[in-house]
């Protein structure tokens, strides 16, 4: 198998990492080499942030550049734009359909793009979620990190591997007292999954 390079790209906050590692325990479990990385940049003042992660049977970096990525997920419709040179043209990204206005656009030093989503979907195979109201109507806004996984997950077809029990991976890497919220939060990024 060719070495896999995913992106997940988000604002300080929004969970990125943690769903790196989920991803990441997953895809371990699976039996491939997993390499990754993470670029925190102002993440403690909600800036952008972003990992990698490769796969494959033997990966050698961490890292990949621009133009190698096969698969972005995206915690927010902004930061796909901010990192869609990273994906092959027709590569797959996964984008949470909700907006955080950077403090630019707030004082007005900048303007926030109209339609984000439908520009990634004009180069990309994209799937678009809104993680932000399933997490609400689930209870917990910050589970949208694992709806997105669950979107992720369905799309990639990672439900397949064998050997990995997600729902176990998932169980594995939040915490305890969150563990059901985020079990009931990656079924019904399942359910979003689904290609547009």
């Amino acid at each position: 198998m060719d070495t896999m390079n995913v992106m997940l790209v988000g604002v300080g906050g929004q969970g990125a990492i943690l769903t790196s590692r989920i991803l990441t325990q997953g895809l371990i479990r699976a039996g491939f080499d997993v390499k990754m990385s993470e670029v925190h940049g102002m993440a403690q003042r909600g800036g952008s942030v972003s990992t990698q992660v490769r796969y494959g049977e033997k990966v050698y970096s961490p890292l990949f550049g621009k133009g190698a990525g096969d698969v972005m997920v995206a915690f927010e419709r902004m930061e796909a734009l901010r990192y869609a040179a990273f994906l092959k043209p027709g590569g797959l990204a996964v984008v949470n359909d909700y907006r955080i206005t950077p403090m630019s656009v707030a004082a007005g030093g900048a303007s926030y793009p109209e339609d984000a989503v439908g520009a990634m979907a004009e180069k990309f195979r994209t799937v678009a979620v809104k993680a932000g109201d399933i997490a609400v109507e689930l209870g917990n806004a910050r589970c949208m990190n694992v709806v997105l996984f669950g979107a992720l997950a369905r799309a990639l077809g990672l439900t397949d591997l064998p050997g990995v029990d997600w729902e176990e991976v998932v169980r594995s890497v939040v915490p305890e007292k969150l563990v059901e919220l985020n079990l009931a939060a990656y079924k019904a990024g399942l359910a979003a999954g689904i290609e547009n």
